[in-house]
């Protein structure tokens, strides 16, 4: 696949040509990381989310490190997010569709090329696939053997997680363990207190039954990334043996960002030339036409599940920018899915110079995606989020204070939600689809 004549942003200044020419090389021989039959299942399923059937939970690092890797790392996330599952399922009466941002998230665009501290500028860090956090010279300096090694940690996590889902389907008594270690936190909100109720009546009747977690929450888990690098992605593609169509094999799903959805670029041409799943990042400057332009570049079929608009819009602009972008493509009879992420847009620094979020904000731009969706008839389909199932302290919120964040400030780059605050989160989120369940119920009797 060449790409040659469409520009590309974000792409690292690889000092040595000769050697990204042979580590990509390498990388167009090694297995496939995912099957296009795993990226048409989560096709069908991102259907069932355009078509309001399903709710897409869909989360994890802000950035992979290489060393941040660990079967405890890996199980902490998986863990939270199908605890997170649990209660959206039996809350708000949906099935989850569970894809985690990991086994692929090496790499970050930036805003600024270059970083200068103390009268030193050095390249800024762009994820562990490209360079070093370190704040040195020699760690800065991109290196195409990183794009080797993020491949192997990424063969290494998806080794855990399917390890993972085929281990636990088996016993109900481990989904209830999990689930009642979710609701007991000591984080418990007191609004959530009848929701949990509820859904430990739905847990004791679902045990006492013997039903499997695998009839009861499909165990189903796929991996997507932002697809930034391209050298990387294109050594990755795969035809597959069925058809010979062309599937990014790096993940299930992969997304544009808000940096590099140029209609005319080189992400948008990669991404109109594979059969996964694609979502596209659109913030606050995305207008209807940009939006309707994406569509006719990289869903022109209208197919459900093809495409999924993640909109990250920011809590104080989101009930204002979303409702005429929903607007205008549902005049057009576009088929797409509409995922909000609350991270991107609330994002400042502190006074101790940490980039953070404040959980308030989060939720805020959550609930205000709900409430455009209500007022327009639309499926508000599901959530992006950051997260860590560790007690780090990178956003405001639940007990976490401004003098905290500097206590457990572990992310690479971006500020994640902590277990305690994944957990409010999806509280508030599966009242509020109760409350828009009932809601519908009501006008359909009135």
């Amino acid at each position: 696949m060449n790409l040659d004549a469409y520009p590309a942003a974000q792409q690292p200044a690889w000092p040595d040509r000769g050697q990204l020419t042979a580590v990509l090389g390498d990388l167009a021989t090694y297995p496939q990381l995912v099957t296009a039959a795993g990226c048409d299942q989560l096709r069908d399923r991102m259907a069932e989310v355009t078509r309001g059937e399903a709710f897409l939970l869909q989360g994890g690092d802000c950035a992979e490190t290489f060393d941040g890797f660990s079967a405890r790392s890996v199980h902490g996330k998986l863990r939270t997010l199908l605890q997170m599952a649990v209660v959206i399922t039996l809350g708000g009466a949906l099935p989850v569709v569970k894809v985690g941002r990991l086994a692929g998230q090496f790499a970050k665009p930036r805003s600024r090329p270059t970083e200068t501290r103390n009268g030193v500028t050095l390249p800024v860090y762009r994820g562990d696939s490209v360079n070093g956090l370190e704040f040195t010279a020699q760690a800065r300096n991109p290196s195409p053997e990183r794009l080797r090694r993020a491949y192997e940690y990424s063969l290494a996590t998806l080794g855990l997680v399917r390890d993972f889902a085929a281990g636990s389907d088996v016993m109900p008594d481990l989904l209830r363990a999990w689930s009642e270690e979710f609701l007991a936190h000591p984080a418990a909100d007191p609004l959530s207190d009848s929701l949990a109720a509820d859904i430990g009546k739905a847990l004791d009747f679902i045990c006492s039954c013997g039903v499997t977690q695998e009839t009861f929450l499909s165990n189903e888990f796929y991996v997507s990334h932002e697809a930034l690098l391209l050298d990387y992605e294109i050594a990755l593609t795969r035809p597959d043996f069925r058809t010979g169509q062309p599937y990014a094999s790096s993940g299930h799903m992969v997304w544009i960002g808000e940096r590099t959805r140029q209609p005319d670029g080189a992400h948008v041409e990669f991404a109109s030339r594979i059969r996964n799943p694609i979502g596209v990042k659109l913030g606050p400057t995305a207008t209807s036409d940009d939006a309707l332009t994406l569509i006719d570049r990289l869903n022109p079929d209208g197919e459900p599940g093809r495409l999924t608009f993640i909109t990250r819009m920011g809590a104080d602009k989101i009930r204002d920018l979303l409702p005429p972008l929903i607007e205008k493509i549902l005049i057009s009879g576009a088929q797409v899915a509409w995922v909000c992420d609350p991270m991107h847009g609330n994002t400042f620094e502190s006074p101790t110079g940490h980039k953070t979020r404040r959980f308030e904000d989060v939720l805020d731009e959550v609930r205000g995606f709900l409430e455009v969706h209500q007022a327009l008839g639309t499926h508000p389909g599901g959530i992006q989020i950051e997260f860590t199932g560790d007690d780090v302290t990178e956003c405001l919120g639940c007990g976490v204070e401004i003098a905290d964040l500097g206590k457990r400030y572990e992310s690479a780059c971006d500020p994640r939600l902590n277990y305690d605050q994944c957990r409010e989160l999806v509280y508030h989120l599966a009242e509020m689809y109760r409350a828009r369940l009932r809601g519908l119920e009501v006008t359909r009797t009135s």
